[in-house]
């Protein structure tokens, strides 16, 4: 996923979970879209470097989203992608590419599928000779210990649903899998269970029942975003 020259400030504040207040380098004063209902640890800090993209649709109310900052992480400082937005798509750009292993065979990916009693998995996967496979897509940017991603950053109900939701597919006779964009550079994944331990015990309990998951990191950079590399699940199965 290719950017498009992006804007570059300091961040003042993230608030209202979906605002940020952003000072240009020429100085000027941007209030931007922050598509990440998260807590953001370590990420909204005011002073952190920034970039937003624009928009040219007329219709929005704010022009401007934020896309990446350079956060101090434990390892170092890097560049961390904190639009929600972008997962999805990317998961979808690295299937095209065949990039994907958990997908191999499957040629068609059919997004917002409903299932189970009130939900949407984020793509339905088929291919001939394949069940059907539904994929639950999770963003990730939460690191707490050099190269380590967690996931979440706060208590995620939605997310632990779907984590049973899923495990319910499994247990009728159907394929799960869970993939975990994680948005920044990183060598292994696992729950943030003191975070969040309803969470951590829908996704193991998922993972016994036979909904596979799978971690990929992403290159982040002011040029774009893309799935690089599969990484290891840490915790039991």
């Amino acid at each position: 996923m290719k950017f498009p020259a992006l804007v570059e400030g300091r961040l003042v504040r993230r608030y209202q979970r979906f605002l940020a207040d952003v000072v240009c380098a020429d100085g000027s004063a941007i209030t931007a879209h922050c598509a990440n209902p998260g807590a953001m640890l370590g990420l909204a800090v005011p002073g952190a470097r920034v970039l937003l993209s624009a928009s040219d649709n007329p219709k929005r109310k704010l022009r401007h989203s934020w896309e990446l900052v350079e956060a101090d992480l434990p390892g170092g400082p890097q560049w961390v992608g904190i639009n929600t937005l972008r997962p999805n798509a990317l998961v979808a750009e690295a299937f095209r590419a065949r990039a994907l292993a958990p997908l191999a065979g499957y040629d068609a990916l059919r997004p917002e599928v409903r299932y189970g009693a009130a939900s949407r998995v984020d793509f339905l996967a088929s291919g001939p000779g394949l069940p059907p496979c539904h994929v639950e897509v999770k963003n990730c940017h939460l690191m707490r210990r050099a190269g380590l991603a967690e996931f979440p950053d706060c208590t995620a109900a939605r997310s632990a649903r779907h984590m049973r939701e899923l495990a319910a597919v499994v247990a009728a006779g159907g394929r799960a899998v869970v993939i975990v964009v994680v948005q920044m550079a990183a060598e292994a994944f696992d729950v943030a269970r003191d975070i969040d331990p309803g969470f951590d015990a829908a996704f193991q309990a998922a993972r016994a029942a036979g909904v596979e998951a799978h971690a990929y990191r992403c290159a982040v950079g002011p040029q774009g975003v893309r799935i690089e590399a599969e990484i290891p699940v840490l915790g039991p199965p």
